[in-house]
């Protein structure tokens, strides 16, 4: 593996994360994790933020060269999806060195200007461990594969012989989430598990040189400044495969029902063999020790697709610490769906003295200027989506979102208001496209390159090309386009996050009556926040308006809106 440990880095905090975090009743010594509890996190997926070498794809030279917007914006916080070597079989997922950056994404010294910039700024940066699976390429798969059946090589990933007669038959009928089998045959006629695609091989998690490989990765880049990790498939790392391997329809009916599965089977509740096992939490106290071992502590979010009940075990001081509130995600616009997803969310982490971690867009699903209105279609590379009520939704999720209680997560191009892009197929990149057996739809649609310059060729993003295209009307959306512009989404989050932070949003909220079509809530400081999810306007409490999604007119919050209001304290 490349690279050599560096220095151990103290990440900067800012002056509210020195005190105590009374809200919880932890003390002093938890103070410098204490901020990531209503921390603001950017999600760069690299390949589409912005090119810096003019060959097509984005790089770090291109993060550096847009770092004013990171700051300008106001966030926490920075997390950079995969940037290691690999094939691109899915986005980078598949990786083939965990401490090492891709050639085409830029070197291991620009990755620490970037830490360095962004850490001058306040900002941290978190990085994406992909555990459960490396790529094909990897020199241990690799290795795997040239040292044949029985050898220690094989142990660290999961390898079986076949059914039937000569082994002809995968080991079971598990399909991949991606479409097609969970099984690969190989040369000598044994089988490898992928729960993703035949290019991600599955680690064997039983095996101690795994474990102790990936403690090394993530010394690695603690030791360069990284303050946290998002950890991708969070619930499917350890497996049980003793004989006799259960059927799908078995396995299946044990998953959470957030993915479809009926969350309640037989091999539910921690005995699932592939799926959000108790034993993956061996893993992660693991991990949380080597965490706490530096000054301040790193900082972990699981992405575990699982059932409420279960999200305790990883938001435990013991384990990761923090999971995504994924919920918002496959919630429909209205004011009763939003909020019973928003008050189950909050009940859970009062309960377990966690905090909630809200999320309306990432890499892996449509945009939410589009999911929030199901009846307007995406744009295309020629037309631009018809008028809908798709974007009035977008700022307005986006205002209650940060208004509440916890983190959130911002995906790159959602303070641009972009729509979902309908690419056609054959420039497609996704390894589901295509793929109606696939347990996502494509996510090209949300990965096309952003819009940086109203007129510049490819919009900023880069002087040569675009790897994946963009469509003739994203000019009107681009940075440049809408900085100067009040009215403007970007300039909607801008001030959002300023107000947020003066604001705070720590502390339980109280609900107010509202009418059928309306969502609104109290602080203790006497910040309220009110949603019209309606197609008519309503009116508003008494207070000073500091901020509203739409604008109002008359004490009158119009449809498809958030407002912002500041009332004297009570008491």
């Amino acid at each position: 593996m490349s690279g050599d440990h560096r220095h151990r880095a103290t990440v900067s905090t800012r002056d509210s994360d020195a005190d105590t975090d009374a809200d919880t009743g932890r003390g002093s010594a938890h103070a410098a994790t204490a901020r990531w509890r209503d921390a603001v996190v950017y999600q760069v997926y690299p390949r589409s933020f912005a090119d810096g070498n003019g060959d097509g794809t984005g790089d770090l030279r291109g993060v550096l060269h847009r770092l004013d917007h990171l700051v300008e914006l106001g966030v926490d916080a920075v997390w950079f999806s995969p940037f290691y070597p690999s094939a691109l079989s899915d986005g980078g997922y598949d990786v083939d060195d965990h401490r090492a950056v891709d050639p085409t994404l830029g070197t291991l010294d620009e990755f620490d200007e970037v830490v360095r910039r962004l850490a001058a700024a306040g900002i941290d940066v978190v990085v994406d461990i992909v555990a459960n699976h490396s790529s094909d390429r990897h020199p241990r798969f690799v290795e795997a594969l040239a040292a044949g059946r029985g050898s220690r090589a094989r142990e660290r990933y999961v390898f079986r012989d076949g059914r039937g007669e000569r082994g002809e038959l995968p080991p079971t009928d598990w399909p991949a989430f991606f479409g097609g089998p969970a099984w690969t045959r190989v040369d000598d006629g044994q089988w490898y598990l992928h729960l993703f695609t035949p290019h991600q091989p599955d680690w064997n998690w039983n095996d101690p040189e795994v474990r102790a490989d990936f403690l090394h990765t993530l010394r690695f880049w603690a030791d360069r400044g990284v303050a946290g990790f998002r950890v991708d498939a969070a619930m499917c790392l350890t497996k049980d495969l003793s004989e006799p391997l259960p059927p799908w329809d078995e396995v299946y009916a044990g998953f959470p029902a957030l993915v479809g599965g009926g969350g309640d089977g037989p091999l539910s509740d921690g005995r699932n063999p592939l799926y959000d096992r108790d034993d993956v939490q061996d893993v992660y106290a693991e991990w949380r020790r080597l965490f706490d071992s530096y000054d301040p502590p790193r900082f972990a979010v699981a992405e575990a697709w699982v059932d409420p009940h279960r999200r305790a075990r990883y938001t435990d001081p013991g384990s990761l610490g923090q999971i995504f509130t994924l919920d918002l995600l496959m919630t429909p616009w209205g004011a009763a769906e939003f909020g019973d997803a928003i008050r189950r969310t909050l009940d859970r982490a009062a309960a377990d003295g966690s905090a909630a971690t809200w999320v309306l867009s990432n890499h892996d699903v449509p945009r939410h200027a589009t999911r929030l209105a199901p009846g307007t279609p995406a744009g295309t590379l020629d037309q631009a989506p018809p008028p809908g009520p798709g974007l009035d939704r977008a700022r307005a999720a986006t205002l209650l979102l940060l208004a509440l209680p916890g983190s959130a997560y911002l995906y790159q191009g959602e303070e641009l208001g972009l729509p979902e892009v309908a690419l056609p197929g054959e420039v497609g990149q996704d390894p589901v496209a295509g793929n109606d057996d696939s347990a996502v739809p494509t996510r090209d649609g949300c990965r096309v390159p952003l819009p940086w310059e109203e007129h510049a060729p490819w919009f900023g993003f880069s002087d040569h090309g675009s790897h994946l295209p963009q469509p003739s009307w994203f000019g009107e959306l681009a940075a440049a386009a809408q900085a100067d512009d009040p009215s403007s989404t970007l300039s909607l989050y801008r001030r959002a996050l300023r107000l947020r932070r003066r604001l705070r949003t720590r502390g339980p909220v109280t609900w107010l009556d509202s009418p059928e079509q309306v969502l609104a809530f109290a602080h203790p400081s006497g910040w309220v926040c009110v949603t019209n999810f309606g197609d008519t306007p309503v009116g508003l409490p008494a207070g000073d308006v500091v901020l509203t999604s739409r604008p109002a007119a008359d004490g009158l919050l119009p449809g498809d809106a958030t407002a912002w209001l500041r009332r004297p304290a009570a008491g």
